[in-house]
């Protein structure tokens, strides 16, 4: 038995760089590529977290233009990639869809560079995975990460992606990849 997974990239409440709460732009990259992610590693929902109407427009444009029959004949893979995103205006409305999907609240586990005292392994949550049916939601900050306050309320943060030396700053697309290979991964190691 393993958990169902979902991921979220939360684009509000967002730091900017000089740790103002802003709402980020959509990026196509993090639209595409996180899907394909998601997709490769067995994600039930890969939910873009927006609520401004304008941003929203433009998910729909992108997302219609490949889920059309020049977009399907140019370039299939990204379609079927795209089938599992879905929109919520609100990280509680993500939670809410995995709820009423799952029929139970999902455990809510973010990322972070910092340790904090609910931070937990990949061994472990994957662990979680691998012998709890409490389904999991992973969310993604765009920007320059979620408010602390935002934060304090998940019930798991992820230890840090460690490189081979000091800089740490992966764009939110690497960072994805990784994860979902820690967590839905083929188990290498064994």
């Amino acid at each position: 038995m393993t958990s169902s997974l979902y991921v979220g990239l939360v684009h509000y409440p967002i730091y900017d760089k000089n740790f103002n709460v802003i709402a980020t732009a959509i990026t196509n990259y993090d639209l595409h590529d996180i899907s394909r992610s998601a997709k490769t590693y067995g994600v039930k929902k890969y939910f873009i977290i927006h609520h401004i109407q304008g941003q929203l427009d433009m998910i729909h444009k992108i997302m219609n233009f490949w889920r059309s029959s020049v977009g399907k004949n140019y370039n299939g893979y990204r379609t079927q990639a795209l089938d599992i995103v879905e929109i919520q205006s609100s990280i509680a409305a993500a939670i809410d869809a995995v709820t009423e999907a799952e029929g139970i609240r999902p455990y809510v586990v973010t990322t972070d560079a910092r340790i904090y005292a609910n931070t937990i392994s990949y061994k472990a949550l994957r662990q979680k995975r691998e012998c709890d049916e409490r389904p999991i939601l992973l969310l993604l900050g765009t920007g320059y990460g979620m408010t602390k306050e935002t934060m304090e309320q998940f019930d798991f943060i992820l230890e840090p992606i460690y490189g081979a030396g000091e800089y740490n700053h992966l764009s939110v697309r690497s960072a994805a990849a990784i994860i979902l290979d820690r967590l839905a991964g083929e188990a290498w190691w064994k």
